[in-house]
């Protein structure tokens, strides 16, 4: 975490108040503890912000690792007013990046059941300002974080096929794109996914809001014309939990989406003096 994210964060949160007018400087001890099961993450931002703030901590966690309720994550010693100044800021760093990881990690579980070695990736719908960290958590919980933002890949979408027709398009990205980028398609038919894989110009097809029946069907297709080779496949739209074996299962190398970060259920944590 970059020291300029820490302050922003702690002056969101806090502002310009002086915490030892209210609190006093007093040493002390607290404990953090969780109070469900899941994944942790976010113990490395946790640990970085008390490293501002000067105050010393240990943990017998480490990112990824599954956790229970009652579980003591990390105990910290300071100043009172330091502590105080940060508990909810840590509290909403593992609350948010936990909650990501175990949803993650339950759709990867989910998937791994019918297909050992499909991807589930997340998406670009994150919190604005906060996308890195839930990007990260989605790693901890086992999946891939897909592209970060724009500049990483050129994903031709409907709109562009809209504007530009198909063929139009990717030989467009083809043309300005540095050799450094993967381009990947868009498509939502099968037709135009084989029309795309046709051209053998694209890294990346995405099935996008096809039925799992459709994108077996399509997969089955690629492969008997020859056309695979290095060619990905992802499935996308509407995946989530209780669908996403389906769609694993219909030998895609990528299942992407947006429920990691849309729909994860935050943690529970709590910061409470001891001594």
């Amino acid at each position: 975490m970059l020291l300029k994210e820490i302050e922003s964060f702690l002056e969101e949160d806090v502002g310009h108040e002086d915490y030892e007018e209210i609190v006093p400087y007093t040493d002390c001890k607290a404990e953090i503890t969780v109070k469900e099961e899941g994944v942790l993450a976010g113990l490395e931002e946790v640990k970085q912000i008390f490293d501002y703030l000067f105050v010393q901590y240990s943990s017998e966690f480490e990112d990824g690792d599954r956790i229970k309720n009652g579980d003591t994550i990390l105990a910290v010693r300071g100043a009172g007013a330091r502590i105080l100044k940060a508990e909810r800021l840590v509290l909403n760093f593992l609350g948010r990046m936990s909650g990501v990881a175990t949803l993650t990690n339950m759709f990867v579980n989910e998937a791994r059941k019918v297909n050992e070695r499909v991807k589930v990736a997340g998406t670009r719908k994150t919190t604005p300002g906060f996308r890195k960290y839930e990007k990260k958590a989605i790693a901890i919980g086992g999946g891939d974080p897909h592209r970060f933002g724009l500049y990483e890949a050129v994903i031709i979408k409907d709109n562009y096929i809209k504007l530009m027709g198909l063929e139009n398009a990717i030989k467009k990205a083809k043309e300005k794109a540095s050799f450094t980028r993967k381009i990947e398609v868009e498509v939502e038919s099968i037709a135009d996914a084989l029309r795309a894989a046709e051209l053998k110009i694209v890294d990346i097809i995405m099935l996008d809001n096809m039925p799992a029946a459709e994108v077996k069907e399509c997969v089955r297709l690629v492969n008997e014309r020859g056309l695979r080779d290095d060619l990905i496949l992802e499935a996308s739209g509407e995946i989530k939990r209780n669908n996403i074996r389906d769609f694993a299962s219909t030998g895609v190398d990528v299942v992407s989406s947006g429920m990691l970060t849309r729909s994860a259920k935050w943690l529970g944590f709590s910061l409470d003096v001891v001594e």
